[in-house]
């Protein structure tokens, strides 16, 4: 491939693709593996369904990134009443926070069955990592390191192909599944959706089309150009798709493996991705077990810094401070203090007794919760003449906004009445 053509692809994919990956995080993964394990193929259909939607609610993100120039929740504030920002800024943070030390957690388990050691010492040392790299590494350089670790997603796809997988069962069960109408069925349905679908990935997205923005020309919003923009479009356009086709196309080998062996073995009750790489070792072979549990290594060092960097982007809007990756530590303290904190917070929650994985699954619960408004007013936005200029989205672009919106409020509402 020629320099030109790499540079090329190397602009197309950003922060889609980042975003997608980040979002088959050890949480994330962990979601998936129980999916399988406890209905086989039976789940396989969830990450198709859901594969328009997050390309619909993601593309929407990236438009008001990329044609206003701002994040989410400063184009959020200049509509709503500073109380209501203020708490979605502070649901956001404390799920992304709970979300890190469930991801950290995981991390230092995984690292624990491959090379010993211990789990908290090994999840401190990737948060320290993590830390590190997001506050000293400038973004024009850190993102393409987040570009190559997304390349850790093929662990999954690479552990399909060494175990004996029925094909026909599982793409019979992808396209006419066997329903469960009961209320662990519903359960996970929900877990995937809101895996999927997640307000962090919105934020993230969003302001990574403002770094590039800012590192590419032109250096303004697409809504200040009198004419143009329409190649910038197409790019989010085939970022975004390539980017949650990677992340749904990595859940769907995650549930086929799992179910091919934990649920083919009546393993049914994995609580952690972790646990599921142990789990795989005597029934698919170490190399399966090792592709997993490294797996579960690289999609972490890619998540964390997306979730708190994500949150330190909605506190830095929320409150005018500068926010951006590409600033020095002594330039952006606010927002670098943001990332600090709940990297460490994170950290810390992983050396006290409380459970991660509850943590985790009232995290899922916050971020449902959250997700519904937020999507909400992402639709006004970009709906919105005088925030987009002519760059509102298309009727295509707005019904599939509204139609995940829906979906979300949905399996929020199926979530409420499983748990009450």
């Amino acid at each position: 491939m020629s320099r030109k053509r790499k540079v090329r692809w190397a602009r197309f994919l950003g922060p889609g693709l980042i975003a997608g990956a980040s979002d088959d995080d050890p949480s994330g993964i962990a979601t998936y593996s129980q999916a399988g394990a406890q209905f086989g193929f039976a789940m396989l259909w969830t990450v198709v369904f859901t594969w328009p939607f997050m390309v619909a609610i993601q593309l929407i993100a990236a438009h008001i990134g990329r044609v206003t120039g701002a994040g989410i929740m400063a184009n959020i504030k200049t509509i709503y009443p500073r109380w209501i920002v203020m708490a979605l800024t502070s649901l956001l943070v404390i799920a992304n926070t709970i979300n890190i030390a469930a991801d950290l957690a995981a991390m230092g388990e995984a690292l624990q069955l491959v090379v010993g050691g211990g789990q908290h010492g090994h999840a401190l040392v990737f948060g320290l990592v993590c830390i590190v790299l997001q506050i000293f590494v400038p973004y024009r350089l850190y993102a393409p390191i987040l570009r190559w670790l997304t390349l850790s997603l093929l662990a999954y796809v690479a552990t399909a192909f060494t175990i004996k997988v029925p094909w026909a069962e599982a793409l019979q069960q992808t396209v006419w599944p066997s329903l469960q109408w009961s209320a662990d069925y519903l359960l996970v349905i929900v877990a995937v959706f809101g895996t999927t679908i997640s307000p962090y990935v919105f934020f993230w997205q969003a302001s990574q089309e403002v770094e590039e923005m800012h590192q590419n020309r032109p250096h303004h919003p697409l809504k200040d150009l009198k004419r143009g923009g329409d190649s910038e479009l197409v790019r989010m356009e085939w970022d975004t798709l390539i980017g949650m086709a990677a992340s749904n196309i990595v859940a769907f080998f995650i549930i086929l493996t799992t179910a091919a062996t934990l649920h083919a073995a009546g393993l049914t009750n994995i609580a952690t991705s972790a646990q599921a790489a142990e789990a795989l070792r005597p029934l698919a072979g170490e190399l399966t077990f090792l592709l997993f549990a490294l797996g579960i290594i690289g999609t972490g060092l890619l998540a964390v810094p997306v979730l708190a960097a994500s949150a330190a982007y909605a506190v830095g809007e929320t409150f005018g401070l500068r926010s951006t990756l590409e600033a020095k530590p002594g330039e952006a303290k606010g927002f670098y203090g943001v990332i600090l904190a709940a990297t460490l917070i994170g950290v810390m929650i992983d050396f006290t007794p409380l459970d991660p994985i509850k943590m985790l699954f009232w995290s899922a619960v916050i971020n449902g919760v959250i997700a519904i408004p937020i999507m909400a007013v992402m639709m006004l936005l970009v709906t919105n003449k005088r925030v987009m200029g002519r760059f509102t989205a298309s009727p295509m672009l707005a019904i599939g906004g509204w139609a995940a919106t829906a979906a979300m409020l949905a399996v929020v509402t199926a979530l409420l009445w499983t748990i009450r």
